[in-house]
């Protein structure tokens, strides 16, 4: 059946929804080798996943994942991304998840420990004394008391053991950085998600919308960060109540200066989270703060918490200045004391 699929990728057809489904499941049982893994994730990293192949895959991973339901007080939000943009900043997307809490918003954060970057969200988020390997229990704890919790993706996606030689042999992007944050074990309906490249972000937002999402914001700068940009213009799909349209923001557009990239770069998570104290403290550059405003005020804007990315940014300035943010995380979330120091 694998030689009938490769081939007929390779011939420049696309699978159904069913057929990538299928072979989805194949690979997350171990009944494809690596060969064939990679072989099948390659053919379609250089000619493109269709909508219905990112279905597929999506509804399979999502069968094999083990689950949390967290709905029961409410909706829940993600501000997971794909990574892989190359451009070492500071975990973003995690200080993100950090403010949005602080201002009401209930966050599962999906997320894994660095691979290509050099910090990812757990690596950040333990340094700062937030715990990481939680289980389904302690999660949903920690998302009842404070608002946010981590789900550490190896501990929800055990099957995706299989797949993992043929990914690291490879050594680039393939269709499962775009999955990863498709896959919330909380199964959340309304995320923030960063994208590496901005021609994943239709067919992403199309079978997103076949999945059930309600409100996501899909964006990617055009200086090729995963996250809306400071330094800029950011390409944005919305889905939104079934409908999808396409727009582009900018720092100016919010009243901000165009910032530095420098500003935003780290070589380690300690440093990473010395930059988000910073931020917390209003002692960061005005590049980093700027663009975890920005980030968060869309952040407020999906989760319902606003009815504009403005009104949103607007909304966190407030938190930010008057020192809510900060209060939040060193009096609910840190679980040490002390401040954290670059190594």
């Amino acid at each position: 059946m694998i030689q009938k699929t490769l081939e007929k990728v390779v011939n420049g057809e696309t699978l159904t929804k069913e057929e990538a489904s299928d072979v989805m499941t194949r690979m997350l049982e171990g009944r494809l080798s690596s060969e064939q893994i990679a072989s099948l994730i390659s053919i379609l990293r250089f000619r493109g996943e269709s909508a219905e192949e990112i279905s597929g895959f999506l509804q399979a991973m999502r069968m094999f994942m083990k689950t949390v339901d967290l709905s029961e007080e409410g909706p829940i939000m993600d501000t997971c991304g794909t990574g892989g943009d190359g451009a070492s900043t500071f975990n973003i997307s995690t200080a993100v998840a950090i403010v949005l809490s602080s201002m009401g918003v209930r966050v599962a954060k999906h997320g894994n420990r660095g691979v290509s970057s050099s910090s990812g969200s757990a690596d950040v988020l333990e340094v700062l004394g937030i715990p990481v390997e939680q289980s389904p229990e302690e999660g949903q704890k920690a998302l009842k008391e404070k608002r946010l919790t981590f789900l550490y993706a190896p501990l929800y996606h055990s099957a995706m053991k299989h797949a993992a030689p043929a990914r690291k042999a490879l050594g680039f992007r393939t269709i499962f950085n775009i999955l990863g944050p498709l896959a919330n074990p909380a199964q959340t309906k309304r995320q923030l998600i960063g994208l590496f490249d901005s021609t994943f972000a239709m067919p992403i937002a199309e079978a997103l919308k076949e999945h059930g999402s309600e409100h996501v914001l899909l964006v990617s700068g055009k200086d090729g960060l995963d996250e809306i940009s400071i330094c800029d213009t950011t390409d944005v799909v919305e889905l939104k109540d079934g409908d999808i349209r396409r727009y582009s923001i900018s720092p100016d557009m919010f009243g901000m200066k165009r910032g530095s990239l420098n500003d935003l770069r780290v070589q380690n998570p300690e440093e990473s989270a010395e930059m988000i104290q910073s931020i917390f403290k209003g002692e960061a550059s005005e590049s980093a703060c700027n663009i975890v405003i920005l980030n968060a005020g869309a952040g407020l804007y999906v989760s319902g918490a606003s009815s504009s990315i403005a009104e949103g940014v607007e909304k966190v300035k407030e938190a930010l200045n008057g020192g809510h943010v900060h209060q939040y995380f060193e009096g609910v979330l840190r679980q040490k004391g002390g401040e954290v120091h670059a190594g």
